[in-house]
This record gives structure tokens, C-alpha cells and sequence, in this order.
């Protein structure tokens, strides 16, 4: 018998061991990233405007991804006739490291995660944290071919100042409209009352924004959103968690009723994945404590695993 008792080797199910993203193998050293999918943790939520949490929100994540972790040879999926994440390397580099009230240092760790991920050719998966993170991670895009993003959100969060602050969870996509690497925003799920004003949506406009609501996507249709997308850019996706309808994720510190369902999000993402290639994604907002089932940190881990999936497969 081996040291863990069985000469077959391990049934590693999803309640035992370390909880890595989707039980994959972790690396300590980011010069050492010889992966696919490199997933980071961002666990900084200095940024909210109401209720804190999301710090927590990569512990969650990553326990819930061990649910889908019985994949090793791909996942198959019978509607669409493929197995998906089969033969993509993925790794979990751990976390950047966070210092309490620093912002400054806080983002810049995160950005050098982000940067280490991309010199190792690797697609960065960034688990947040408030959505304040994504700052960091379009920052560490920089060196990079021109980014479009794709926006998942229940808000615009297109703030440029309030009260000397420029970098909250308020701030991130009018920070990224000024990169001269963004080349414009699709903002999609935008709804009921706001933090953002009329000027910032005007702003948003005309800074390269188009905007839709939840009621807007569904009456246009998938295939009608996507059609409004621009065809064959380098597409950075970054998926506020209050996107989706509080009834599947209410483990958010700022939930939005009205919003998408799961297969609207992850039909959007399939098609997007075959209309140009997705170079980033950040998933953001999850707040465990207000969601004792779970469900919330499930539903990030579902999605992301599927979104990976689809990225590589319509890559091959």
C-alpha cells in the first residue's frame, strides 16, 4: 500500500485535500508558470461602498470548484457533443498578497500576479475581491495587444472621483476607458438604481461604451448582443457576481433583483469565445458570509470552469 493507503492511487473527492482551484496543481513561484490557465486570487475588498465580504470570495471559489473537480479527463458535455477542459493545463497560483488599508500596494500586488501570469503565456483567471481589483489586472495588460471588455454587472461602475476616491469598486471601468489599450466596453446587465449618475453614463457613451440592461440583453437575444459586440478583437471579460439575479447569487455585497440567469451568461460567453479570443478574465463581488449555501461561490466556480472550457475549445 502506498502512504495515503491504496496501490491504485487516490479517489480525491471533492471534501478531501487541499482546496485548489478545481484540485489543480499549485505554484508558489510565478517565474515557474508552465500552464494553460493560471487562476489568482485577489482577496481585497477595501473598495465597497456598503456591505464588505468579498475579501473572502477566492477561499469560497476555490472550495466550491472542488465540486467539478472529478473532470481529470475533460468534462463531457451531451448537448454539445464535446468534452470540454480536456488536455488545458490549469494551475492556482495562490493569492496576491493584500496589506490591510493599502490600496496603493494592495492593487499593485495583484497587478503583479496578473503580469507574471501573462508572461508566462498563461490566460489569467483573477478570483476577486471587489470589483475595485479588476484596476490592477487592465493595468497589467499594458505590454499587451489592444483589450475589448465585456462587462457582466448589475452597475455601470463608472465613477471617476467621489470624494478624493478614484479606486473603488465604483471606479473600475471608467479607469480601464481611459487605457489607451481598451479599445471600447460592452457593459451588459446595467440596471434599476445606481450608483452611477446620468453624466456617467453619458460619459460612459461617449468614451466607447455600449450599455444594456438585463430587459435590453433578453429582448435583443444572444445572438443579437453578440452581433453588437466587435467581431475579432482580444476580449477581457470581467463578471461582477450581483450580474446574475440575487435568487442564485445572494452572496454579493450589493445584489440587484432583475438580474441574468446562468445559461444567458454562459451562452453569451460560448458565443464570444468563438467570435475572438479571450485573453483575461476577473470574477468578482462574491461575498460568502451572506450565502450559507454556497450557492453563490458554486454558481462563480460553474461558471468560470465552463467559461475555460468553452475558451479552449473554440480555440482548438
Amino acid at each position: 500500500m502506498t502512504a495515503h493507503g491504496y496501490d491504485e492511487g487516490r479517489l480525491d473527492l471533492p471534501f478531501v485535500g487541499i482546496a485548489t482551484f478545481a484540485k489543480s496543481r499549485w505554484i508558489e513561484d510565478w517565474s515557474t508558470i508552465d500552464a494553460d490557465v493560471a487562476v489568482l486570487g485577489a482577496p481585497f475588498d477595501f473598495g465597497t461602498q456598503w456591505r464588505a465580504g468579498a475579501r473572502f470570495g477566492p477561499r469560497a471559489i476555490r472550495e466550491a470548484s472542488t465540486l467539478f473537480s472529478f473532470g481529470h479527463a475533460g468534462a463531457y458535455d451531451h448537448e454539445d457533443d464535446v468534452t470540454y477542459l480536456d488536455g488545458v493545463r490549469i494551475v492556482d497560483v495562490g493569492d496576491a498578497d493584500i496589506v490591510h488599508t493599502d490600496t496603493i500596494r494592495s492593487h499593485a500586488a495583484i497587478e503583479a500576479g496578473v503580469r507574471a501570469i501573462l508572461a508566462a503565456g498563461a490566460l489569467p483567471v483573477v478570483l476577486g475581491g471587489d470589483h475595485s481589483i479588476n484596476i490592477p489586472c487592465i493595468d497589467a495588460f499594458s505590454n499587451e495587444e489592444p483589450i475589448h471588455l465585456i462587462q457582466i454587472d448589475a452597475h455601470l461602475d463608472f465613477v471617476d472621483e467621489r470624494h478624493g476616491v478614484r479606486n473603488g469598486h465604483g471606479n473600475p471601468m471608467r479607469r480601464a476607458a481611459e487605457k489607451p489599450w481598451v479599445t471600447g466596453l460592452t457593459q451588459l446587465g446595467i440596471r434599476n438604481v445606481s450608483s452611477t449618475a446620468k453624466e456617467g453614463y453619458d460619459a460612459a457613451r461617449a468614451m466607447g461604451s455600449d450599455i444594456l440592461s438585463v430587459r435590453q440583453f433578453r429582448k435583443l437575444g444572444v445572438d443579437g448582443v453578440l452581433a453588437r459586440v466587435p467581431a475579432g478583437r482580444r476580449y477581457y471579460l470581467t463578471i461582477d457576481i450581483d450580474g446574475f439575479d440575487p435568487s442564485i447569487a445572494p452572496g454579493t455585497g450589493t445584489p440587484s433583483h432583475g438580474g441574468f440567469v446562468y445559461y444567458e451568461i454562459l451562452e453569451l460567453i460560448a458565443g464570444l469565445a468563438t467570435r475572438g479570443p479571450i485573453v483575461g478574465i476577473d470574477l468578482v463581488e462574491v461575498a460568502p458570509d451572506y450565502d450559507h449555501t454556497g450557492t453563490t461561490a458554486i454558481l462563480a466556480a460553474q461558471l468560470l470552469l465552463n467559461t475555460i472550457g468553452r475558451i479552449f475549445a473554440a480555440r482548438r
